[in-house]
């Protein structure tokens, strides 16, 4: 059985974040789904590993922890050496890295994933139909935020520098859903965002990640 388990359902973004980690680390993982629809993510005995109520939980042996990003942080460093490297150690890239890091947590991801509920997750869900207005102010508040992206994206092949790292990945899940629906325009109409966001989607790891989806 392997150590490192995974708590969460394939099609959640923060767990696919994890899991994309796990296979660019060619990392061996087990996949323990949560009952969602049950409610077994507020229930014991998932609130003891992650007191919020929320995908995913992880272990790796008796190293406990919930928060994607703090997952993946720590699955970048523990396992620097294996599969893909995606942290750099040399100064300037590490800082690099750092900053965009941020920019996908704290200017990205807030208005990307209200847009990715709108336009998926409602419908996928039954929950009704998008918001129009709120989907156009959010489209237009992304697009902001790509606009800056765009710039970074002239002069670098990745939000990370010039090797994919974890501040590309970190995009993955959320773009993946969103260039599935009509906000893709949001990126086409962007060259370098458009060309750096069919580079991250084509990744093989994320095919797995994808994959496991399929299977679930």
């Amino acid at each position: 059985m392997a150590a490192i388990k995974v708590h969460g359902v394939p099609f959640s973004t923060a767990t696919m974040r994890v899991l994309a980690v796990l296979h660019e680390k060619d990392l061996e993982f087990e996949l323990v789904p949560v009952n969602m629809a049950a409610g077994e993510h507020k229930k014991e005995p998932f609130l003891s590993l992650n007191p919020f109520g929320q995908v995913p939980a992880f272990e790796d042996d008796d190293v406990k922890m919930f928060e994607s990003r703090a997952i993946t942080q720590y699955l970048v460093h523990t396992y620097k050496d294996q599969g893909t490297e995606l942290l750099f150690a040399e100064r300037k890239k590490m800082a690099e890295m750092s900053v965009w890091q941020e920019v996908e947590a704290q200017k990205f991801d807030p208005v990307a994933s209200k847009l990715c509920f709108q336009l998926f997750f409602k419908r996928t869900l039954g929950m009704g139909e998008p918001d129009e207005a709120a989907v156009a102010e959010l489209q237009e508040s992304l697009g902001k935020v790509l606009d800056v992206y765009e710039a970074r994206l002239t002069g670098s092949k990745y939000m990370s520098g010039d090797q994919f790292g974890i501040a590309d990945l970190h995009h993955q899940p959320v773009v993946h859903y969103l260039v599935g629906t009509p906000a893709k325009a949001v990126f086409e109409s962007r060259p370098n965002v458009s060309r750096w966001v069919a580079d991250i989607l084509a990744r093989p790891a994320w095919a797995k990640v994808l994959a496991m989806q399929n299977s679930s």
